[in-house]
């Protein structure tokens, strides 16, 4: 395998829900070695630092939702760096909560249209996160990214959106927490949606073996967006939306691995790492695992670990 250039970028997002504590992802990802685990897997890895959310105003929201002035400021910073790194190699966003793919999402969109490339997302996730501002009951912006990065209405405050990615170009993968809205929402959508029954039915390997081939087929981009919360907790615990029945360590690997094999992803979120929560390092390594299955790493190459 060709070596990438892997820009680590730290996303300490903190604003899209009330529970605090993953401002600290970013950090506890590098503890863990996931430099070095890349650069083992022959990598260049480039460390970007800690970004910083821009200055921003929010106007026009109800009064439960949560930070928003704070959350439109990580948009607007995350969307030019996506967009910048994309120019330079493979950027890994480490975050942070979920509403970084506001950012994140978009600027790496907005680099495929200028590229003439179609933008295509693999959302492993318990939650749909379609929600917008004014439909979102909690107020937490973390639950918002797919409907802003599809073009729902309800986000005027947020910077203008140039790249919508299409409906019909997005996988959710690893369902089990979708409130009634949400659900009649993405009814009316193309979206690709596979909850849990069906992985438990019919397997994790098909329905994202079915959206790769798609995704090479048009010879687009692939975002991946990798939530803690798509593991099961007893495996990954350091979340604040823990929702059991989620995917096992086995499923989570045959998918980074399938990735690495298609050769297709071209960016790659981590977020909702909550340190706070973890257990000795314990999710924090888990998903510093996982990216780098994303990349090369095989199962015979992982070595055996004793959280003592």
């Amino acid at each position: 395998m060709q070596g990438k250039t892997c820009i680590l970028i730290g996303a300490p997002v903190d604003s899209g829900k009330r529970r605090r504590g993953c401002i600290m992802g970013p950090d506890a990802y590098r503890t863990a070695d996931l430099a070095e685990a890349l650069r083992d897997l022959g990598h260049t890895v480039i460390d970007r630092g800690n970004l910083a959310p821009e200055p921003a105003e929010a106007t026009g929201f109800a009064d439960h939702v949560h930070a928003p002035a704070e959350t439109i400021g990580w948009t607007l910073t995350l969307t030019r760096a996506a967009e910048d790194a994309m120019a330079e190699g493979l950027p890994i966003f480490m975050g942070g909560d979920h509403s970084l793919s506001l950012g994140t999402v978009s600027g790496v969109a907005r680099h495929a249209r200028a590229t003439g490339r179609p933008q295509f997302v693999l959302w492993l996730d318990a939650h749909s996160d379609f929600h917008t501002p004014r439909t979102s009951t909690s107020g937490n912006l973390h639950g918002t990214p797919l409907a802003y990065v599809t073009g729902r209405d309800g986000f005027d405050a947020f910077p203008p959106l140039t790249a919508a990615v299409p409906e019909e170009n997005i996988c959710i993968i690893g369902l089990r927490s979708v409130d009634p809205q949400e659900r009649s929402a993405l009814a009316e959508t193309r979206i690709l949606c596979h909850d849990m029954r069906e992985i438990d039915e019919h397997g994790i390997g098909r329905p994202l073996a079915r959206f790769l081939d798609k995704v090479a087929a048009a010879g687009g981009a692939l975002h991946v967006s990798l939530d803690v919360d798509f593991l099961d907790p007893s495996v990954a615990p350091a979340v604040g939306t823990t929702v059991p029945g989620g995917a096992t360590v086995r499923e989570a690997h045959l998918v980074m691995e399938m990735l690495d094999d298609s050769g297709l992803m071209t960016s790659l979120d981590l977020v909702e790492l909550n340190p706070f929560l973890d257990e000795r390092g314990r999710t924090a390594q888990v998903m510093v695992d996982l990216a780098a299955s994303s990349l090369g790493r095989k199962v015979f190459d992982r070595a055996t670990r004793a959280y003592v």
